[in-house]
């Protein structure tokens, strides 16, 4: 059977922030080395001490619902009754895109080529310091979540195009150069067409409240931007100034 969070992360802590991992270890020497070290950094670790006792708690979760439990399993490869190449063959034929650690005695290059092949994101060899263990799940929950962020809209106004993505603007089908604080500011007027921003709240906005300086610097920037932006720079059709009040897109 599988065993339980430790007293640690008992009910009353705050696990929705904690990633949680599960660790599928036979030895069990190595499987309280790994539970202590991902404890000590912050996670939370349920452990299972063969395959099919972890096929079993796994079957109880649907990949696909967005009740899977786990951000990341330590899979070790040479387990008793199910071996970890089938786990993790059964995960992906599931769908289940959780990261996964492979963990094993056998490193030649077809080993490990094999492993990956299956479905595994990342092999580790036998024996291995926890140091690079730990160094590998935190690359792994990284690259998990950068995967899973949301994907920020591309911004359209008429024959403006602004990709926050890729940091990339066009006019007239056309792209332009901007510098940073130039994109951030048509980024920033774009989001919120039609709103007119005075100086002072643009300077917030894209310089940040410690930005010490003159506020004509906003002007500056305004006219450099018209003159990438406008087919007449003298006469804006997408940055107008509002008299008395500041500047607004559209």
């Amino acid at each position: 059977m599988y065993t339980s969070e430790s007293t640690k992360y008992s009910a009353g802590s705050d696990i929705g922030q904690m990633s949680r991992i599960l660790v599928v270890e036979d030895e069990e020497l190595i499987q309280e080395m790994l539970v202590v070290a991902l404890e000590e950094e912050g996670y939370g670790v349920i452990t299972a001490p063969d395959g099919r006792s972890a096929v079993e708690y796994l079957k109880s979760f649907e990949p696909t619902s967005g009740e899977f439990p786990f951000d990341l399993i330590i899979l070790d490869l040479m387990l008793p009754q199910i071996n970890g190449l089938d786990i993790c063959r059964l995960l992906r034929h599931q769908g289940n895109p959780v990261p996964i650690l492979m963990l094993s005695a056998k490193g030649s290059e077809t080993d490990r080529v094999l492993g990956l092949e299956v479905g595994a994101d990342d092999y580790l060899t036998k024996p291995f310091s926890m140091r690079e263990l730990v160094a590998r799940c935190r690359a792994l929950l990284r690259r998990q979540r950068l995967s899973t962020m949301p994907q920020l809209p591309v911004l359209k106004y008429k024959e403006v195009t602004l990709n926050p993505q890729e940091c990339r603007v066009s006019v007239r089908g056309q792209e332009v150069n901007l510098s940073p604080k130039e994109f951030r500011l048509l980024e920033l007027f774009m989001s919120y067409a039609r709103r007119v921003w005075s100086r002072e709240q643009l300077l917030d906005q894209v310089w940040g409240p410690d930005f010490v300086g003159d506020s004509k610097t906003v002007d500056v920037h305004i006219r450099w931007l018209r003159e990438k932006l406008e087919e007449d720079p003298s006469h804006p059709e997408y940055i107008v100034t509002v008299r008395g009040f500041g500047y607004r897109f559209g």
